[in-house]
């Protein structure tokens, strides 16, 4: 199916894994594990800051922030992706596909933004912990919260807006089992320039000035945690940032990872793109809640806590 010189395509094709679309079935069971547990455990971070008082602190807060936005990145992307491989519905029109973008590009946005806050919160909390509380009040937590939300929904909404500025005329179908700016754009016929330079600027003044940002902030870490005299302080104070290093790894890296393939990839199988752009949308939401209820004492306690109450 083709879209026939339209400036807007009628539909667009899903793609899941060309050559195995007999075992899809198959390769759908570990995608809805991984769906659950990403939808369980931050259902569960979520529930347990808002349940327990005493976790009504800024570090906690950030934690909820970041397990709300990606509790909606996985609701937005997954439920097409089992729709693909369980039923082998592939179409999408433009405008699911549109909004499905916005979101995922959005909420990407969201999660760096709050992964930057946690940084700064880290670095205020061993830097300079008199001030803490000055710092992060709750007004303070709630209006970052509010900005990074709508710097995300901001930078987002152009994308969308672009694509329906093109003219298609190719071959509909997408490279990924969900919809993503670069990839809609590529089956543009008509001049791309435009999209190609917001995309850059946008990719270079949220995740690029976040990443820099993040990585300043540990260097002033760091250096802060080697005047400590106690090598055991230094640990303590290192050990807090587990956590946070952990949940930026495994945000920056599928990004990075994924941008590489579509700008510099195309000669690159497209298995390679399927799985990158699985790990993107569904590694950091399925693995962030386990990091954390490893790492972090007064999680992991609440967890046991009502595991044993409900067992009980």
């Amino acid at each position: 199916m083709t879209n026939n010189g339209s400036s807007r395509p009628w539909l667009f094709l899903l793609t899941g894994f060309p050559g195995l679309e007999h075992v899809h079935p198959w390769i759908a069971v570990p995608i809805s594990l991984m769906y659950f547990v990403a939808i369980c455990g931050n259902a569960a971070i979520l529930t347990i800051i808002r349940a327990e008082c005493s976790l009504h602190k800024p570090m906690f807060l950030f934690l909820a922030m970041l397990a709300g936005t990606d509790l909606c990145l996985v609701a937005t992307t997954v439920p097409t992706v089992l729709r693909l491989f369980w039923f082998n519905v592939r179409a999408l029109s433009f405008g699911a596909c549109a909004t499905q973008m916005f979101f995922i590009h959005s909420l990407s946005c969201v999660e760096s933004g709050i992964l930057l806050a946690m940084a700064f919160d880290r670095f205020v909390a061993i830097s300079n912990p008199l001030r803490y509380p000055l710092v992060f009040t709750g007004s303070r937590i709630a209006k970052t919260g509010l900005l990074m939300l709508l710097r995300g929904a901001l930078f987002a909404l152009p994308t969308p807006l672009l694509l329906r500025l093109l003219r298609y005329c190719g071959a509909n179908a997408l490279s990924h089992s969900f919809c993503l700016h670069q990839d809609v754009m590529k089956l543009a016929c008509s001049d791309r320039r435009v999209n190609v330079i917001y995309g850059l600027f946008a990719v270079l003044a949220t995740f690029g000035i976040d990443s820099l940002l993040v990585l300043l902030s540990y260097v002033v870490i760091v250096k802060t945690v080697l005047t400590i005299a106690s090598g055991e302080e230094r640990l303590r104070a290192l050990d807090t940032c587990v956590s946070h290093l952990c949940a930026v790894l495994l945000f920056y890296i599928p990004l990075i990872g994924l941008t590489i393939v579509h700008r510099f990839g195309e000669q690159a199988s497209p298995l390679v793109h399927i799985l990158m752009g699985f790990t993107y949308v569904l590694i950091p939401p399925m693995l962030n809640p386990i990091v954390y209820s490893i790492k972090i004492t007064q999680i992991r306690q609440r967890i046991a806590k009502r595991l044993q109450s409900r067992m009980g």
